[in-house]
């Protein structure tokens, strides 16, 4: 992939990345570094540990009582990463918009598949909509790469059963649907950070199936869902040169077609994870504001 398609303020951060993403032994080895890797718990934040999740919980300095709260689920490709990866977002979020923001520390695949990682995901926002805090009626989901795979699964969960009603679902760069894996005519690409050989690697590990396997489901990967009305409005980011950038389109198009309203943030020349590995680029500070806005007009004071 040639320089100039990177945009303008990742290019030098670009140099430096690896481009593929994740095996089995580097994901081995990625997980016995987490422990060692893991934030230290800042103020503000406290840790509630329910039976096999632990949620972190960004409380603001100016809480509403019952208020606006919003649950975001990392990233990793279904395999890695832990809630405390994602503390300077959550805080933004819970410092600009007076929200408060619980990340979920879910269980991982391959030693727990889908629907594990789903459902405890789910188990936490059922407990976040039952605390005295929340505003039932202004809960979002979101959530980064596979995070916003499990939050846009989360979203058609949550519909179907009928007991929580998210106003937004904030999915950025999500990895939704198993099938572009199968594509070879991508598979020489450069891209930064998660290709198509590590694609395929967390679709496997998260299903325990072949990707494009029938057996996958539309919860899995949301993508495959035949019905997506009714599901919660939606904000997708995506940057042109990210693996996902195809198949986040064409979801985004299938939420409108289904009268779910949808805004799209298209960054021309990001790659995946631009956000994370250039945090302080004007390219990264102007998609925070974009997820902030959707944010707030989805999360308003009373």
């Amino acid at each position: 992939m040639a320089a100039e398609e990177i945009h303008p303020d990742l290019q030098r951060a670009a140099r430096f990345l690896p481009r593929g993403g994740i095996g089995p032994r580097s994901a081995a080895f990625a997980r016995t570094l987490q422990p060692i890797l893991m934030r230290r718990t800042p103020p503000g934040v406290s840790i509630v540990r329910l039976d096999h999740i632990s949620i972190r919980l960004h409380t603001p300095a100016e809480q509403q009582t019952p208020g606006p709260v919003f649950l975001w689920i990392h990233g990793g490709g279904y395999v890695l990463g832990t809630a405390s990866q994602d503390d300077p977002l959550c805080a933004q979020v819970a410092r600009n918009l007076g929200v408060t923001v619980a990340a979920v520390d879910y269980r991982l695949a391959p030693r727990f598949p889908y629907p594990i990682p789903l459902e405890d995901c789910y188990d936490a926002l059922a407990w976040l909509a039952a605390q005295p805090f929340t505003d039932p009626s202004r809960i979002a989901i979101g959530g980064a790469s596979a995070g916003g795979g499990l939050a846009a699964g989360l979203a058609l969960l949550a519909r179907d059963r009928a007991a929580i009603t998210p106003v937004l679902q904030l999915l950025a760069y999500p990895m939704i649907d198993d099938r572009t894996a199968m594509r070879r005519d991508i598979d020489q690409r450069g891209f930064r950070l998660w290709n198509n050989r590590a694609n395929a690697y967390g679709w496997r590990c998260y299903t325990g199936l072949e990707p494009g396997d029938d057996q996958i489901d539309g919860y899995a990967a949301a993508a495959r869902h035949h019905d997506l009305a009714g599901v919660a409005p939606a904000w997708i980011g995506i940057g042109t040169q990210d693996l996902f950038h195809d198949e986040n389109l064409a979801y985004a198009e299938r939420l409108r077609a289904a009268g779910v309203k949808c805004e799209l943030e298209v960054v021309p020349g990001a790659f995946h994870g631009f956000d994370a590995v250039a945090p302080k680029a004007p390219v990264t500070r102007q998609f925070r504001i974009s997820q902030l806005d959707a944010l707030r007009a989805a999360l308003p004071p009373v």
